[in-house]
């Protein structure tokens, strides 16, 4: 008997078990509704609230939403300029103008903050400013490397990945590969995979 026939995504219902909800594309919207429902926690974003929804679906412990997180400290002491390569972060220390004149005037117009200057001002009080322009350098190597984007950014990451594919493709085929690509099936049982393999040829 043939197989070859293409599935229709069910329902959204308190009937589906967590595997088959896990193997389908669903906007937050509609798993917000299913979990309000239900009586599931909505807190913490798609994955979070999916997670939740798959294990009340086949009867098993929900996880607990995350805990709020704490108010901020208010921040302590911050540079003030002159600063220079031997100035120590202090505790709290921003991604400030006065930093970012200095790494300027250090490294050249092409200094930004991006991630991995922001984690180690964050994360490295006590070394020295001359310590962070290292840093810097030493990591331009993975700052060009493509970042991969976070699950909940699902749509973003395909148009990414889509636009990867056909450059110079059209925005009307895009959206036209991602109806097509969310109304399909994802790998069996893998939370936020990629849709599976199907018979009948892709059409992007």
């Amino acid at each position: 008997m043939s197989t070859n026939a293409e599935e229709v995504r069910p329902l959204l219902s308190a009937a589906l078990t967590g595997a088959e909800l896990l193997r389908w594309y669903w906007t937050l919207a509609e798993l917000t509704g299913l979990a309000r429902e239900m009586g599931v926690p909505v807190r913490g974003g798609k994955a979070a609230v999916t997670a939740r929804l798959a294990a009340a679906l086949d009867g098993l412990p929900v996880p607990a939403p995350p805990v709020p997180a704490a108010p901020r400290r208010a921040a302590g002491r911050q540079l003030a300029a002159p600063v220079d390569g031997t100035t120590v972060i202090p505790q709290g220390q921003r991604c400030s103008q006065v930093l970012r004149e200095y790494f300027v005037r250090e490294i050249g117009p092409g200094f930004h903050f991006d991630a991995f200057m922001r984690a180690y001002v964050a994360g490295h009080a006590g070394h020295t400013l001359a310590e962070a322009v290292e840093h810097w350098h030493a990591t331009r190597a993975r700052a060009a490397e493509p970042q991969e984007v976070g699950a909940q950014f699902e749509f973003n990451r395909f148009l990414r990945d889509w636009y990867a594919r056909h450059p110079g493709g059209a925005r009307p085929d895009a959206l036209d590969a991602w109806r097509n690509h969310r109304s399909r099936p994802r790998e069996q049982g893998v939370p936020g995979g990629t849709p599976g393999r199907r018979p009948a040829p892709r059409t992007y």
